[in-house]
């Protein structure tokens, strides 16, 4: 569901808040093109921005990955990849109500079943028409399920209360944080799965999106080299 201009209000408002170019990047939809041509081409669109990061006005070297949803997931995904496969380098990652997991068995999934927006039905349906039932612990889907999250780069976690991948969110930032990865875990109270991203409409979700919009400015500072006295 949703391109590359689904979210332009929350995209603007984080960009103002950190001050940061952010390039929204879209990616081949299921059921057409099923897992994992969605990690493909995220990763796809890491690559490219990190090397015209100089070109789109950026500085070379200082490259974050936010997302939400199935974005939040992807991100995560990206980050271990880079690890993995020796770049690009990312300083940061931005998880915003992600899922991170195949399993629906968490109490999330029951609590806020119906009712918030997004539901477990429609949680079930949209990975039915993703990915098999037998790849769904393959980590490029399901980053929770990935033997190694150590050196990872820092991170924000951000899970709502009213969310059925609530819980999701939850193991990823124990997860990370067993893992030494450092980890912002902010739990956005009385907040659904979308609701943070309703900019100007549902407006305790500014505070929320402002500790993104810190947290990619502490990326960034803590990477950024300074610049030598004249």
């Amino acid at each position: 569901m949703g391109d590359a201009i689904s979210d332009d209000p929350l995209c603007r408002d984080l960009c103002v808040r950190s001050d940061a170019i952010v390039i929204s990047a879209d990616y081949r939809h299921a059921p057409e093109h099923r897992f994992p041509a969605a990690v493909d081409d995220a990763m796809a669109a890491v690559r490219w921005v990190a090397d015209n990061a100089e070109a789109l006005g950026g500085i070379p070297g200082l490259l974050a990955v936010c997302g939400w949803n199935a974005g939040g997931g992807l991100a995560a995904v990206v980050c271990r990849l880079a690890r993995d496969m020796g770049g690009p380098n990312i300083i940061g990652q931005a998880l915003l109500t992600p899922s991170t997991d195949g399993d629906m068995a968490r109490a999330s999934f029951t609590d806020n079943a119906d009712g918030y927006g997004l539901t477990t039905a429609l949680v079930r349906w949209l990975y039915d028409h993703y990915i098999d039932i037998a790849d769904r612990r393959d980590p490029r889907f399901a980053p929770l399920q990935a033997t190694d999250l150590s050196g990872l780069p820092p991170a924000i976690v951000v899970t709502a209360e009213f969310d059925p991948v609530r819980d999701d969110g939850d193991a990823y930032a124990i997860a990370l944080e067993a893992a030494g990865v450092p980890t912002e875990h902010v739990r956005a109270r009385g907040h659904t799965h979308k609701s943070v991203t309703m900019v100007d409409v549902a407006i305790s979700g500014a505070p929320v999106r402002a500790r993104i919009a810190k947290a990619l400015r502490q990326f960034f500072a803590a990477t950024r080299t300074p610049e030598p006295a004249s």
